[in-house]
């Protein structure tokens, strides 16, 4: 079964691009240009906003450690969009957007300042306009040296600044991290980049709760039993063991991605939506949620884990954790939201699933009418880029007897409206920084208090248990949602 959908005609849930300001000449900074991310998403990206019309005048300089020359780096550009973009690089719009890259190499920091400015200098000068962008592609440890680079050079002047995750690795790291990029910038000018957010499955978390009287009034504990997130990965960690082994899943996965998703979900509505009172919401979230319980958290490791090239022979990085969550406010309390996120496991998903109370079924089964395995009524978010939401309840199966099985009515959003317009994540989020939309970014605050919710787990970890590469990681991961079953596992 299909659901049909037509365009609302009422003002949109967030502002579309093409709704967005005329956009000042910015100067455009990545730093980690070499990089993986760069070559995967940023790059691709930053071409498909430009095809697209969705940048504004710009220069976009690309700096690294490594010393290339803008010709040599042009070259990289052209490989990787032709490699990873949807928009390819040839005709006049490759034209003009290599004509606008340049390349420093060298690294930046305190006392190594000097050639970006200059270059970010001469830019300003030939597009009239002192704006700039910085997207700090690097790991999070060169995030202190680019923000004091930043304020030594006075390049944080009309700045914005897009910054990668995990932003600190305990509490205290990100507090000590904030205080200090707080002494460059401001916080209006900081962009904390979780490109979960930027999803559009994700975004229409809040279309579907706030713009559907149907949704709303049973999202709650009177209606709903519990909550699973589930985003289980095929992939090893293949030669990000450097930073794999200093992050480990929790890290890299829950305080990030996960809790900022359910923070979407369980938000109350918000007086507006600004990203002030958006966020306002969601922050109130984190203060709920109950810090977790080290004991109720499954941290697991792949088979073979520790021979991968940079993982020390005696590790103990998680790469597979699961957990138990609970939300000490009048709509969730008592209700358990699980999760799920790992490594070399049997498919890459990211799912949400509401999963709804059982109504009482003896009527059913004073009829003779068999309810066993009658799957409870759910909802599930498909959070990648199928965006797809699925609503399950009991329905009678045809023939002449009464019998109860499980249906389906599905809605994906590039079926129903095409994908004219769609941007990816990263795309969506650049540009929301752009034109200065903090909404889909995350405040010092918030990041402040998840880890202050994950410390329990930090300081008391449970022992990592072995799991085999491609199983579901390790069985006890299956107590935590007990008496039930993880969704995304193909069971009731």
């Amino acid at each position: 079964m299909t659901a049909t959908m037509e365009p609302a005609t009422n003002e949109s849930l967030f502002c579309t691009p093409s709704a967005a300001p005329a956009l000042a000449p910015t100067t455009i900074v990545l730093f980690g240009a070499t990089g993986d991310l760069a070559k995967r998403k940023l790059l691709p990206g930053l071409f498909h906003l430009h095809v697209a019309g969705l940048l504004p005048e710009f220069r976009l300089i690309a700096a690294s450690v490594e010393e290339l020359s803008d010709e040599a780096f042009e070259e990289h550009a052209r490989s990787v969009i032709a490699e990873f973009g949807r928009a390819k690089p040839e005709g006049a719009e490759w034209a003009e957007f290599a004509d606008r890259l340049s390349y420093v190499g060298g690294g930046f920091g305190p006392g190594t300042t000097e050639p970006l400015a200059a270059a970010a200098s001469a830019a300003a000068l030939e597009l009239g306009s002192t704006k700039k962008l910085f997207f700090c592609a690097v790991p999070p440890v060169a995030f202190a040296a680019i923000a004091r680079g930043l304020g030594e050079s006075g390049l944080n002047d009309d700045a914005r600044v897009i910054l990668e995750k995990p932003f600190g690795t305990d509490h205290e790291s990100a507090i000590a991290l904030n205080e200090l990029i707080h002494s460059v910038l401001d916080e209006e000018q900081i962009f904390r980049i979780d490109h979960f957010l930027g999803k559009e499955a994700v975004q229409n978390l809040l279309a579907f709760r706030f713009a559907n009287g149907l949704f709303e009034p049973v999202w709650n504990r009177e209606f709903v039993d519990h909550v699973q997130l589930d985003v289980p990965e095929t992939l090893s960690i293949g030669t990000r063991a450097g930073f794999y082994e200093q992050t480990g899943a929790l890290r890299d996965m829950v305080v990030t991605h996960l809790f900022q998703v359910l923070g979407f979900v369980a938000m109350e509505p918000p007086s507006s939506l600004k990203p002030k009172a958006l966020i306002d919401e969601k922050v109130k979230v984190f203060h709920s949620m109950r810090p977790l319980d080290p004991t109720r958290v499954v941290r697991g490791q792949y088979e073979g884990y520790r021979s991968e090239q940079g993982v020390a022979p005696d590790s103990g990085t998680e790469t597979f954790v699961a957990g138990e969550l609970f939300i000490d406010n009048w709509r969730w309390s008592g209700v358990p939201f699980t999760f799920r996120t790992g490594k070399s496991l049997p498919v890459g998903k990211r799912q949400l699933t509401i999963v709804f109370k059982q109504p009482p079924l003896a009527l059913f089964e004073r009829a003779d009418v068999s309810t066993a395995g009658a799957a409870g009524n759910r909802i599930t978010f498909d959070l990648g880029d199928d965006a797809k939401i699925t609503a399950s309840f009991m329905s009678k199966l045809p023939g002449p007897d009464l019998r109860l099985g499980t249906a389906k009515l599905e809605f994906q959003t590039t079926q129903q409206f095409g994908d004219d317009g769609l941007l990816e994540a990263y795309e969506r989020l650049i540009h929301d920084a752009l034109i200065g939309d903090h909404t889909l970014f995350t405040r010092s605050d918030g990041i402040e208090r998840l880890w202050e919710v994950v410390t329990p787990v930090l300081e008391n970890p449970e022992p990592v248990r072995p799991y085999g590469a491609g199983s579901w990681g390790p069985a006890t991961a299956d107590d935590l949602v007990s008496p039930h079953r993880w969704q995304l596992s193909g069971e009731s």
